[in-house]
C-alpha cells in the first residue's frame, strides 16, 4: 500500500459516513437559511474535516509500532472519527445557541 493511502485510508473508508453526517447537519434545522447561516455551515463542515484530517496524521506519527503493524491505522481511524464527531458536535451546539436568538427559528 502507498504511503498517501495508507495516511488517508480512515479518510477514504469514512467519506461516505461524514457525507451523510454532513448532509444531516447542513439541511436541519430548516430555518432560517440566511447567508450567515450558511457561512457557519460551510465553515464548520471545512473545519471538522480538516481536525480529522490533521488527527489522523498525528496519530500516525505518533502511534507506537510494537503493538502491530494495524495499531496505527487503528489509533488514527478511531482518533480522526472522535475529533470529527466532537468538532461537528461544537458546531451543532454553537448554532443552536445562536439561531435561538433569531426569530425565524422560533417559528
Amino acid at each position: 500500500m502507498s504511503r498517501f493511502v495508507e495516511l488517508n485510508l480512515a479518510l477514504i473508508l469514512f467519506l461516505p459516513w461524514f457525507a451523510i453526517l454532513g448532509a444531516l447537519f447542513w439541511l436541519y434545522p430548516r430555518r432560517p437559511r440566511n447567508p450567515a447561516r450558511k457561512l457557519f455551515d460551510a465553515v464548520s463542515l471545512a473545519v471538522s474535516a480538516c481536525a480529522f484530517v490533521l488527527a489522523v496524521h498525528w496519530a500516525h506519527l505518533h502511534a507506537g509500532r510494537n503493538y502491530g503493524a494495524m495499531w496505527p491505522q487503528i489509533l488514527a481511524t478511531s482518533l480522526g472519527y472522535g475529533v470529527f464527531l466532537a468538532v461537528l458536535a461544537l458546531a451543532v451546539v454553537l448554532r443552536w445557541r445562536w439561531l435561538r436568538g433569531v426569530k425565524d427559528y422560533r417559528e
